[in-house]
């Protein structure tokens, strides 16, 4: 006689949770749930194999379409699950996702930072498969019918992801907004959703799409007197997604270009390089070529003049000599210290008559630039903590300059990251954007490919032209639409010369993407509760 799991049943139904092995008690076995959780030797491999191939669609190897099976293996795992299995099966998948994903941040300091940062973004998929998991118990109870559980329940479960991202991308410490399923399609055909809705909304998008044709293939063959045959249902999922292709690109609108050279000086800038005084500067000067023509611009990485040039005659002079010889200004990065002694990461335009403007870097990363309650992770790991000296602090000066006649939006590495500050620089009138970085302490790992393509997603969110400029690589200049008009290889110091275009669109994203993500996010969360079981029996009571 075979056994399977048993089956509880407390008096509110909307707390069952039935094996899909198991039918319900005094029903038929065909009378099965079609949301019914999957037993845990099934749901289990398929929360690995969802994290795994999700990690697979992020460079490298960049695999985009590796996203859709990914979603769908982690939504099943999670499906009908309770609370506390949901919780720890989307803890497996956000672990098998993030190790491999982020393991560049063992690069220098080892195992321990890699670990305790991918296990504790693996509490927020824990988060969020909890939510999903109550979503397809919830929902699916309160809308019985066909065409709500195959479109309606479906934004839910989409909501609920973005939800999880937006939060993990805003908490703690300004978020980690890495790994988002809208950044893993920079290379897919859904991207230029991204000029529409953003990064967020894209997300929302392509997991909708996911649960769309997993309810497709759930529900309709279960329903009574539906005779939606398989060939139907393939139709309807192929019909929505060519509806979703045939969404225009957002027509970017530019007008004229600006030259600009961007150099990678690939000197040794990485924080345990043991650099003297003076090499990185030095390596940029070298490959700056000072006999291009028509150079209005010359942009060079985050912390490529090393110090203040207010403060080292040494530095103001080797900009002097470049400016002088290229006849434009530039614009460079250093550490910069105020009167008082608080220390940024500062972008700044240095011309003919010295210093011009600056930018200090508002998300600057923590335990990587600084080290946020220093008090308590030093007894924690004293040996890591004490190899950060010192903190930067976040900026508080616009993040758009003035410089070589047109307005330039400036992202200092970890800055592209932040929905807010992209926001920022379209609506502060940003004709292009420079995003200055130094990969340096990533040699040979993913992370310069994986912030590249963050970039591109900015550029097509803003529907502005995007310089990635790095000390070591990757770095390129993207057109409005996403596509590389320009690039150098990776660890080797020379400049690309380029005819950047000047853009003067406003895409609705930089206008309401922030509105949009919370409006998906709350919605999703609101339509949760209402469907709780809890909330019902409150309704209930009040009825004649």
């Amino acid at each position: 006689m075979q056994h399977s799991e048993s089956v509880v049943r407390p008096r509110d139904a909307g707390f069952t949770a039935i094996p899909r092995d198991s039918p319900a008690v005094g029903a038929p076995a065909d009378a099965r749930g079609p949301f019914d959780a999957l037993p845990l030797a099934q749901a289990f491999p398929l929360a690995v194999i969802g994290g795994v191939l999700f990690a697979l669609s992020f460079p490298s190897p960049g695999w985009w379409f590796l996203a859709y099976p990914a979603l769908a293996c982690m939504l099943l795992a999670a499906m009908g699950q309770r609370a506390r299995r949901a919780a720890w099966l989307g803890y497996v998948a956000g672990a098998a996702f993030y190790v491999p994903a982020i393991s560049w941040a063992g690069r220098y300091l080892g195992p321990v930072p890699w670990f305790a940062l991918a296990l504790f973004e693996a509490a927020f998929f824990a988060l969020g498969s909890v939510a999903i998991a109550l979503a397809y118990r919830w929902v699916a109870r309160v809308v019985p019918s066909t065409a709500g559980r195959v479109w309606g329940l479906p934004a839910v479960v989409a909501a609920q992801w973005t939800g999880r991202e937006w939060f993990s991308g805003s908490w703690p410490y300004g978020g980690f907004a890495w790994g988002r399923v809208g950044l893993s399609q920079s290379q897919g055909p859904f991207t230029h959703l991204a000029a529409y809705v953003g990064v967020l909304g894209l997300t929302f998008v392509v997991v909708y799409c996911t649960a769309v044709v997993l309810s497709l293939a759930l529900v309709a063959p279960r329903a009574p007197g539906v005779t939606l045959r398989l060939p139907m249902r393939v139709a309807t999922a192929g019909l929505l997604v060519a509806a979703v292709l045939a969404v225009p690109a957002w027509p970017t609108a530019t007008n004229g270009t600006i030259r600009i050279e961007s150099v990678q000086g690939d000197g040794p800038a990485g924080y345990f390089d043991g650099a003297a005084p003076g090499e990185v500067l030095n390596a940029q000067v070298a490959a700056t070529d000072v006999d291009a023509k028509g150079v209005d611009l010359v942009v060079w990485p985050e912390g490529s003049a090393e110090f203040d040039p207010r403060q080292q005659p040494v530095i103001a002079s080797a900009l002097d000599q470049v400016v002088d010889a290229v006849g434009a200004p530039i614009v460079a990065g250093a550490i910069t210290q105020t009167s008082s002694g608080v220390l940024h990461n500062t972008s700044f335009v240095w011309t003919a008559n010295g210093w011009q403007s600056s930018y200090d870097k508002k998300r600057p990363v923590p335990f990587g630039e600084y080290v946020p309650d220093r008090w308590f992770f030093s007894k924690l790991a004293p040996s890591l903590i004490g190899l950060l000296q010192r903190d930067y602090s976040p900026g508080t000066k616009p993040n758009v300059l003035s410089v070589a006649g047109v307005k330039a939006g400036i992202a200092i590495c970890f800055d592209i990251v932040d929905d807010g500050l992209t926001r920022d620089m379209a609506r502060g009138g940003a004709q292009v954007i420079l995003a200055q970085t130094n990969n340096a302490d990533f040699d040979g790992t993913d992370e310069n490919l994986q912030q590249l393509e963050i970039a591109r997603m900015r550029a097509i969110e803003t529907g502005r032209s995007l310089v990635n400029i790095s000390t070591v690589g990757a770095s390129q200049v993207i057109d409005p639409s996403g596509r590389t008009i320009d690039r150098v290889p990776a660890y080797t110091a020379t400049s690309m010369i380029t005819d950047v275009p000047l853009g003067t669109t406003t895409t609705p994203a930089t206008v309401a993407s922030g509105w949009i993500a919370l409006l998906l996010s709350l919605g999703g969360l609101l339509v949760l509760l209402a469907c709780a079981p809890w909330s019902r029996r409150s309704r209930d009571s009040r009825l004649p």
